[in-house]
């Protein structure tokens, strides 16, 4: 507006009272827009989020070699049997570096495939392991749900005290979830034993009854 400068994306500032604040699109076809930061969100196979981070300014390529770093040196060099990214993620480098690691890493390629990464992408494993992938969309709607859609605290700091919370509420109520299911499995348990047991109880006389009038 002033003197038709073309202000660059990264000296923009989206808001005067949260300056940190990123403009955020999805590139989804209904172009929706939002004011926030990005999180990067790591869940494991029973649900828990194991690993989160809010990204400033950063590409998602320049993400997934430092996160499985974490993940590695958390739980162990032969722990991850397999690890899967959304196509953002994807670098033939950072791929072929996790293989080293990591038995199965899926990272979807975007764009055009040569047949070799066709028939990969194909292939029953791939498929299964990016089938599961998906349920990292129920873990945003979860902390979607404890806050994380709307941060009210003010600041860069609070606005990642804030999502730390969000994860810790979310993990703790899947841990009430987990508990509670394994109270009702063994409540039913207890019942079949029971039941079991009395009619032990009432068939033995009988039995033996039969066995003396013979």
């Amino acid at each position: 507006m002033i003197q038709g400068e073309q202000i660059p994306a990264g000296e923009k500032v989206y808001s005067l009272f949260e300056p940190h604040t990123e403009w955020l699109y999805k590139g989804k076809s209904n172009k929706r827009v939002q004011l926030g930061h990005n999180i990067l969100v790591a869940s494991d196979p029973w649900g828990f989020i194991v690993e989160h981070q809010v990204i400033e300014k950063e590409a998602e390529v320049l993400l997934s070699i430092p996160l499985s770093d974490r993940l590695l040196n958390r739980f162990g060099d032969d722990a991850i049997e397999s690890i899967s990214f959304d196509k953002g993620f994807y670098k033939r480098e950072n791929k072929e570096l996790l293989s080293l690691y990591i038995p199965e890493v899926i990272m979807p390629k975007k764009g055009k495939k040569n047949q070799a990464e066709q028939t990969e992408e194909s292939g029953r494993t791939f498929n299964k392991l990016r089938h599961k992938h998906s349920a990292v969309e129920s873990d945003i709607n979860r902390l979607e749900h404890h806050g994380l859609d709307r941060c009210l605290d003010k600041g860069l700091h609070a606005f990642k005290r804030y999502c730390a919370r969000g994860v810790a509420a979310a993990n703790l109520r899947k841990l009430g979830n987990v508990l509670q299911e394994g109270r009702k499995r063994s409540t039913r348990s207890c019942l079949k034993i029971t039941r079991n047991s009395m009619t032990r109880e009432i068939l033995s006389p009988d039995k033996s009854k039969m066995k003396g009038n013979e």
